[in-house]
């Protein structure tokens, strides 16, 4: 099936699904009609509106919110993709530091604060290796393995 591709004027991609629903196929739509309805719904700043075949869009929709149109294809930009892996493994990290960062905080007598910080080292650790990993990367899929 056919979809419409178009960037916002935020930058962002929208795609654009033509459908018949059974009863467009009771009336005689075909897919053909759908599509012109379709095209016809598009926003007035979709920019640069292309139909495009299905395949010509990522399966992978892990960073969805870096793809940008590539003439009649869906590509992900590199550095949004960092951006948005940047975000998922700060928010990670956080979690992770939280149960100590409450230790820390609260200074309750009798819990090991020594303990509480060495655990937090060990998470600066992890994640510093996870930035480095996402900085170097050059394709989504070492990105994505960055991540895990």
């Amino acid at each position: 099936m056919r979809k419409i591709i178009y960037t916002r004027p935020d930058g962002g991609v929208n795609v654009v699904s033509p459908v018949i629903n059974t009863i467009g196929e009771a009336e005689g739509f075909t897919e053909a009609d759908a599509e012109q309805r379709a095209w016809a719904t598009l926003p007035k700043d979709a920019i640069n509106p292309v139909f495009v075949d299905e395949s010509a869009i990522p399966a992978d929709r892990t960073f969805r919110n870096a793809w940008a149109a590539d003439g009649e294809a869906v590509v992900h930009n590199i550095d949004k993709c960092k951006a948005l892996a940047h975000e998922r493994r700060r928010a990670a990290r956080e979690a992770e530091f939280a149960p100590h960062d409450a230790v820390i905080a609260k200074r309750i007598p009798g819990v090991d604060l020594d303990a509480a910080e060495s655990e937090r080292a060990k998470i600066r650790t992890k994640y510093d290796a996870v930035q480095s990993a996402i900085d170097a990367a050059s394709s989504v899929v070492e990105i994505k393995a960055a991540l895990v």
